[in-house]
């Protein structure tokens, strides 16, 4: 084999392995953008927007069919058709928002712009210019820009809403990046103190928390740290067990605990660690002791409804008895002929003949 020739096959591997490494990169590089777009548990949750430059992002005119209600630290933005709607939801406005102060141990929501679209068309409308809104939501928060948006027509079933839980929700939203200062928290946790707070489906939860803890398919909270999963079943038990899970930390006895994680997430120190810090535990400790309790729970539920079981079937087997019982004695009755008591003194009447006789003499003779 000849110089150039040597060359020429030189060049062609050479070629191959740029190609090659170059594939590589390009997959490499490729795959990170996707999970960290759609399923990365960094990404806020998907009712939550984050805004990179919200002094860019202004809100537009309101249109000319609009009111707007000024409750002190929130505003409303309403069709004036449904205005009476609007004042009804701004009285629950003052407790809820007491509440998350409590809950979280500082002032939360200093301000909020509230505006409520007719439909999921004019949520868009509504919307901060230059901001994602997504298609699949009721409602949506800009915590940054302290804006809500709600809509009148849910997106997939255009039947209306539940607006105060919705509405609390999204406030949620805005109130815990107040309180942690916009920096990051997981999405199971941002989605479980939502979804505590408003109280929303508190029977879907419940069940679908119970499947998964009796069917022993609970997600590691690990898992949900790097994305919920995209099942329709299998999401709404992860938004069961984030809210639980938050139930759990912010329990009576935890509750200074809670208050006190919130306020370490303040100074950026990264989600774990501030967690330990303020139970004294790591994650994996805490939800050990978590489901822990929800085994003993469903055991304790087991047990009590075999009791009220049992209890049903003894109940059944004693009506059943006392059916048997007076059906028998009901039998025995109708089976007994009637016989006349008869008194000492009672003669028995003689036979009436059947044909024609007459009496003579004390006889009874056949009339022929």
């Amino acid at each position: 084999m000849d110089g150039s020739t040597t060359r020429r096959s030189l060049a062609r591997r050479l070629a191959g392995w740029v190609a090659f490494v170059a594939m590589g990169l390009a997959l490499l590089w490729a795959t990170p953008a996707r999970a960290s777009a759609d399923e990365s548990g960094d990404a806020p949750p998907r009712d939550e927007i984050l805004v990179m430059q919200p002094a860019a992002a202004k809100v537009p005119a309101l249109p000319a069919d609009f009111v707007r209600l000024d409750h002190a630290w929130i505003e409303l933005d309403v069709p004036a058709s449904v205005r009476d709607r609007g004042e009804a939801l701004l009285r629950t406005t003052d407790d809820f928002r007491a509440r998350l102060a409590e809950d979280f141990g500082q002032p939360v929501l200093d301000h909020v712009l509230v505006r409520v679209a007719r439909s999921p068309e004019q949520m868009v409308a509504l919307a901060p210019e230059g901001v994602q809104v997504p298609d699949y939501a009721a409602g949506v928060a800009y915590p940054a820009l302290h804006t809500v948006l709600l809509t009148l027509q849910a997106p997939d079933t255009w039947e209306a809403p539940d607006l105060g839980e919705v509405l609390k929700h999204e406030l949620s939203h805005v109130a815990l990046s107040e309180a942690v200062a916009f920096h990051h928290v997981p999405r199971w946790f941002d989605e479980g103190v939502a979804i505590r707070e408003s109280g929303e489906s508190p029977y879907m939860r419940t069940k679908a928390l119970w499947d998964a803890t009796v069917g022993r398919r609970l997600l590691p909270l690990a898992d949900l740290d790097r994305g919920f999963p995209s099942d329709h079943y299998e999401v709404t038990e992860a938004y069961a067990e984030s809210a639980d899970f938050v139930r759990f930390l912010m329990r009576d006895a935890d509750r200074a605990r809670f208050g006190a994680l919130l306020q370490k997430a303040r100074t950026g120190i990264p989600f774990d660690r501030t967690l330990e810090d303020a139970y004294g535990v790591d994650v994996r400790k805490l939800e050990y002791e978590w489901r822990e309790e929800l085994s003993g729970l469903a055991v304790a539920a087991w047990i009590k409804r075999r009791r009220r079981a049992k209890a049903k079937l003894a109940e059944w087997a004693q009506e059943e008895a006392e059916a048997e019982a007076a059906m028998a004695t009901t039998r025995a009755s109708r089976e007994t002929p009637a016989v006349a008591a008869a008194g000492e003194d009672d003669v028995p009447s003689a036979r009436v003949p059947s044909v024609p006789v007459v009496e003579h003499d004390g006889r009874w003779h056949t009339l022929h």
